[in-house]
């Protein structure tokens, strides 16, 4: 107990530093992962083999690599394009484009829970296929799969500690400090299990 009072009397500053930071790349990547996702959902169902190939691809592809693959594609790779991102910033996108993969599967599993009825009764009314999606579809299936979305944010709050590895000064990165200047190893990683 000693080493966590420790810690938290002197890192105190720092681990919420940290704590926003991590909040703060969460929201982003959420927002982002569910536009993109949503997206990708619709294209694994659209009646366009080549948009489907494309969303199935994406999917399968991201969701079996590993989420540091996709963040030191970000940080490191891009470099060949010349592109050099910041830790932040490679850090939100590696994590955008990784839950995307997870989000679409959830969005579409909704999708594919709404009676065929709906889509036929769309265009029957004179919707296009987009309209009949974005109007009548989607708004349903948002509803159904809040839940799954939900476990997915706190997937992607816990994976944002990879932004240690690149500089992210998120909460796992500041917990490193805290627990290699004071070499309180355990009060420092308790207190970011606490915050996590």
């Amino acid at each position: 107990m000693g080493d966590v009072l420790y810690v938290l009397e002197h890192y105190y500053p720092y681990l919420i530093r940290g704590f926003f930071t991590t909040l703060l790349v969460s929201v982003i990547a959420l927002a982002g992962s569910l536009l993109i996702g949503i997206v990708v959902a619709v294209l694994r169902i659209v009646p366009s083999k080549a948009l489907n190939a494309f969303g199935r691809a994406y999917v399968e592809i991201l969701r079996n690599i590993p989420l540091l693959l996709v963040a030191f594609f970000f940080y490191h790779g891009l470099t060949a394009f010349g592109l050099n991102l910041d830790g932040f910033t490679a850090g939100t996108l590696g994590l955008t484009v990784y839950t995307a993969a997870f989000i679409a599967e959830a969005v579409r599993a909704g999708i594919q829970a709404i009676p065929r009825g709906q889509m036929e009764a769309g265009l029957a009314s004179g919707l296009s296929y987009v309209q009949t999606m974005r109007y009548i579809i989607l708004p349903q299936a948002i509803k159904i799969v809040i839940p799954p979305i939900g476990n997915q944010f706190l997937n992607l709050v816990k994976n944002s500690s990879i932004l240690s590895l690149f500089a992210g000064f998120d909460l796992m990165y500041w917990s490193d400090y805290a627990a290699s200047d004071s070499f309180k190893t355990f009060g420092a990683y308790i207190l970011a299990a606490a915050f996590y």
